[in-house]
């Protein structure tokens, strides 16, 4: 079958493709196409019509028609036993069929009688009309229904022998229901009614319509309406009795709307919206798309205790075909003691999704109504594509919120354990993690400079010698290595000379298992030696094995270091040597501060009166006088780095 898409009044129309068949010859399938097409019965009639195009203005709907998406059966109301002959055949092309009475104008009784039968037997068959070439009787309405039987066909929604719309179809609606059920109570009320109609129909209901809604599911369902709003029941209803009177335009506008093809299943082009990414860029969820998560999230998190539990976590994503988070999203978010996803765990899984799978991410919002409730054109729109790592580089600042950091180390280095601790988790709680629940990824929050930035944790698998792109791609690298095992630091050494030497990617050696004796390493030299000849920060100092959670400090100098690449801030330790410390020294010295104690106490307790408070000239001369200070202390700073 072949389908066109056509922009029509500023909505999707198709196209609809007619085909007229039957095998017996004369029973007027040329005169109809001709008749329709001229407004006039044709006198000489063709052996055969060519194709022809039904121009939209002369059809009900305003839809230009091609004459094989439907399948009208003509028959001759004087000679019905042909039509019956040939339903199975159609039947076969499992396409909507038109059971078409022509020469309606030779007899004066109907044939409806003896063709219910044979409508209630084949549930392809959308309708019959009796109409007539020679005096364009039905003419018109034969392709209405043509074209209705393709744009809003009545198989896929309801079953005429159960007298009841499919499971398709339920669980379609279903879905939109608790899509359009804002507050998650179970109810449309009217405000949640009133956006459902203008996103359906562009136009809002009336009190007294809507009103007029909510009686007539009242008189006929005892729990459809509850505390005057629409229940599901109610909602499954309405869209029954609009299907079984005739009316399935309408709940074809709702399904579409949500997504829905032909099939009821969602359409890809919903799902997966174009998204061009460039090279060396990377995507993150914008501000709206967080502000729809936060409301997804307070939606379903029924007991206000800013975490999900199972049963919530179940209920929000009952709008999903399947359950899109496994077991080990908690051991790669935070978790509450319950070991429930708290709304920090559930942002962060979120943004690990967009940071890794946009598509993934892209699919998820989809089945969540994204684009419905945001009001959006698409869920691409709550997408944000990073620029180019080198242009961030270039300009020496980034307003990316997400950074990237590989763990390389050998087995048993303490990868899993440093990746736990940054969830808050100590040795302790990483014992009773389950090995099928491990996750390879950890992902949560750190503050820079009072800025919240994302910092993503992946665990790469210690072998060298096969070390993938993705492996490498990364914003910070964080070499662990066990400091009780002296074999343990040579795997860091050989990752870091053979991938990154030569690269722009900071990188930071981890000592982890700082609680146990450390031994000397075997190898060439010393970790702090090997740091210092690669201009590298000395090992930093690690231990899971903590009665409280870890400390989260380190944590926060690598998203420091991803974040300031370009600074090159080579040591955030208490080493006293390097410049980084010398200069953190004598900012906070005790000299300094009582020298500056003193400037105040001068300037602000002994020489100025209220008068030279509201002089500008005292003003300039303390902002000339702070600016003075602020640059003589950039200089120093500057100095110390050239003499190092």
């Amino acid at each position: 079958m072949r389908q066109c898409v056509r922009r029509c009044c500023d909505s999707t129309v198709k196209v609809t493709e007619l085909r007229l068949r039957l095998s017996t010859a004369k029973v007027g399938k040329t005169s109809l196409i001709m008749s329709l097409v001229s407004e006039e019965f044709p006198n000489v009639v063709p052996y055969r019509a060519e194709e022809i195009t039904i121009p939209a203005d002369v059809t009900p709907e305003r839809v230009p028609t091609h004459i094989a998406n439907v399948i009208c059966i003509v028959y001759s109301v004087n000679n019905k036993k042909c039509a019956v002959s040939h339903v199975d055949c159609g039947g076969l092309l499992r396409v909507p069929l038109i059971l078409v009475g022509n020469k309606s104008d030779l007899v004066e009784h109907s044939s409806m009688e003896t063709i219910l039968p044979i409508m209630n037997q084949y549930s392809e068959i959308e309708t019959c009309v009796e109409c007539s070439a020679k005096n364009l009787k039905n003419i018109s309405e034969l392709f209405y229904y043509a074209q209705k039987a393709v744009l809003h066909p009545t198989g896929p929604l309801y079953c005429p022998e159960k007298k009841d719309m499919k499971s398709h179809c339920v669980n379609a609606l279903t879905r939109i229901f608790k899509v359009s059920d804002l507050d998650n109570d179970g109810i449309l009320n009217d405000n949640e009614l009133n956006f459902f109609q203008r996103t359906c129909f562009n136009t809002p209901l009336e009190p007294q319509a809507l009103e007029d809604v909510k009686n007539v599911v009242r008189k006929n369902l005892i729990d459809g309406v509850s505390n005057n709003g629409l229940t599901l029941k109610g909602f499954l209803f309405l869209h029954t009795l609009f299907i079984q009177r005739g009316r399935h335009e309408t709940t074809w506008t709702v399904l579409r709307r949500f997504g829905y093809d032909d099939d009821l299943e969602l359409n890809q082009d919903y799902l997966f919206p174009p998204l061009k990414i460039p090279p060396d860029c990377t995507t993150e969820l914008n501000h709206n798309a967080y502000l729809f998560l936060q409301s997804v999230f307070d939606k379903h998190d029924k007991d206000r205790d800013c975490a999900l539990s199972p049963e919530e976590l179940k209920d929000l994503f009952d709008v999903f075909p399947y359950m899109p988070w496994g077991p080990d999203v908690n051991n790669t978010v935070c978790t509450n003691d319950q070991g429930w996803i708290t709304y920090q765990g559930y942002l962060s899984q979120w943004t690990l999704t967009t940071y890794l799978d946009v598509q993934r991410c892209l699919e998820y919002l989809g089945y969540l109504g994204y684009s419905i409730i945001a009001e959006q054109e698409s869920q691409a729109a709550g997408i944000t594509v990073t620029r180019d790592k080198k242009i961030d580089l270039q300009k020496k600042q980034t307003q990316r919120g997400v950074f990237r950091c590989n763990v390389f180390g050998d087995i048993g280095s303490g990868k899993s354990g440093f990746l736990q601790a940054f969830l808050g988790k100590n040795l302790t709680h990483q014992k009773t993690i389950n090995e099928e629940h491990r996750s390879y990824y950890a992902i949560s929050t750190t503050y820079v400079y009072g800025q919240e930035k994302y910092l993503l944790l992946h665990e790469v698998f210690p072998d060298y010698d096969y070390l993938s792109d993705a492996d490498l791609a990364c914003d910070i690298v964080c070499l662990v290595y066990d400091v009780s095992n002296p074999y343990s630091f040579e795997y860091c050494a050989k990752v870091f000379k053979q991938y990154f030497m030569d690269s722009k990617v900071p990188c930071m050696m981890i000592a982890a298992k700082s609680d146990l004796p450390e031994v000397k390493q075997s190898y060439g030299c010393s970790p702090l030696e090997f740091c210092r000849r690669h201009k590298m920060p000395p090992p930093q100092s690690f231990t899971c094995n903590t009665a409280a959670a870890p400390s989260r400090d380190i944590y926060t100098k690598l998203t420091t270091m991803a974040m300031y690449p370009h600074a090159r801030l080579r040591c955030m330790c208490t080493c006293n040597r390097c410049t980084f410390c010398l200069c953190q020294n004598f900012l906070n010295s005790e000299l300094l501060q009582t020298v500056r104690a003193k400037l105040y106490a001068v300037v602000l307790r002994r020489h100025v009166s209220q008068a030279d408070l509201k002089s500008s000239t005292f003003w300039l001369r303390a902002s000339v006088g702070a600016t003075v200070f602020v640059v003589l202390g950039f200089a120093m700073y500057r100095a110390l780095l050239k003499t190092r």
